[in-house]
């Protein structure tokens, strides 16, 4: 098996390509290098991944469809897991037309390039923001997703509509994995638990939303992508006995499905700052904010529907996951 994995230089795509090739697998993995955020951190991503011959590695933009067909057909790639995207809530406000790009038009051409080289399975990354507005918890994948308060969610909730689209058009077997709040080693700048811990060791303060009233169910990486490993093997198929009388949101007739991957134990985000500061042995500084548009209060997944699939569901504490995040941190920075 040989699979294509975009955003490989990302957080995500980065630990996926990891486990793919401890399991033996060939993997060719594209990224942008775009400068969202440290272009440094995803080189030295890629540097760790380029050791092994099993991982092959090509800059490629994911806007550029025709260099995306011929990267996929030289390669011979039986599957697809597509991680590469613009993310960011807040950014999605400010800078639309990014979203629009990365996110619809890059994901368009993944789709084309999927259907033409008839591939086994694709996976690709949607995001807990789709439920948006939604109060009633945990999330399931059967929830109505119609009201994303952000950019960014309208993005990810897009992918999935059109996910489904080829697969029922090209018998395309597509499987989209709704991530909740993903931490870990190697993590993104531009997300709480870096931001956070940058501004402990410096002794300057952190911004603490909505007075710190808000809870998320954080998902340690590496069961990321075990999730991710898992579900691969497992394509979906045409459902005949789909009752289109009584439609579900997550399934269809068509080889197409939805899936939580999440911890099912939501955090106060105030005891996300407690177990953060006894990882890294120093009190934070907290500067108490209001609500922030596009935020929402609280995220918990549903992953039964996981578990039954997989036998498998993400389970590592947060407590064990933030000592691993703040061992890798001091590493990578040179304060072990």
């Amino acid at each position: 098996m040989s699979v294509f994995v975009t955003g490989a230089a990302g957080f995500c795509g980065f630990h996926v390509c990891q486990l793919l090739l401890r399991r033996g697998i060939r993997v060719v993995g594209i990224d942008s290098m775009s400068s969202y955020y440290s272009p440094s951190l995803k080189q030295h991503r890629v540097d760790q991944l380029i050791s092994e011959s099993a991982f092959v590695f090509e800059r490629l933009d994911l806007c550029d469809a025709a260099a995306l067909n011929r990267t996929l057909a030289a390669h011979s790639c039986n599957m697809i897991v597509h991680l590469a995207a613009q993310p960011g809530v807040r950014r999605s406000i400010s800078h639309p037309q990014d979203y629009i790009q990365a996110n619809l038009v890059g994901f368009s051409n993944v789709l084309e390039a999927a259907r033409n080289v008839k591939l086994a399975h694709l996976v690709y990354a949607s995001s807990s923001s789709v439920y948006g507005a939604n109060t009633k918890a945990p999330f399931s994948e059967r929830d109505s997703v119609d009201h994303p308060v952000s950019l960014y969610a309208a993005t990810k909730k897009a992918n999935e509509l059109m996910a489904h689209t080829y697969s029922h058009l090209y018998d395309l077997p597509t499987t989209g994995l709704r991530f909740f709040t993903v931490y870990g080693p190697w993590g993104r700048p531009d997300m709480a638990p870096w931001l956070f811990t940058d501004a402990i060791m410096q002794g300057k303060p952190i911004n603490v939303f909505n007075e710190g009233k808000l809870s998320r169910d954080f998902t340690y990486v590496e069961d990321v992508a075990e999730a991710v490993v898992r579900v691969l093997e497992k394509p979906p198929t045409r459902n005949p006995s789909y009752d289109h009388a009584n439609p579900r949101a997550d399934q269809s007739d068509a080889p197409y499905r939805v899936l939580n991957v999440g911890n099912e134990r939501p955090v106060q985000l105030m005891d996300f700052i407690a177990t953060l500061e006894s990882a890294l042995g120093k009190k934070a500084l907290l500067n108490f904010q209001p609500m922030q548009p596009g935020d929402v209060l609280r995220t918990e997944a549903d992953v039964s529907a996981l578990r039954e699939l997989i036998s498998y569901a993400p389970a590592t504490p947060i407590e064990a996951g933030l000592a691993k995040w703040a061992d890798w941190y001091k590493s990578y920075h040179g304060l072990a």
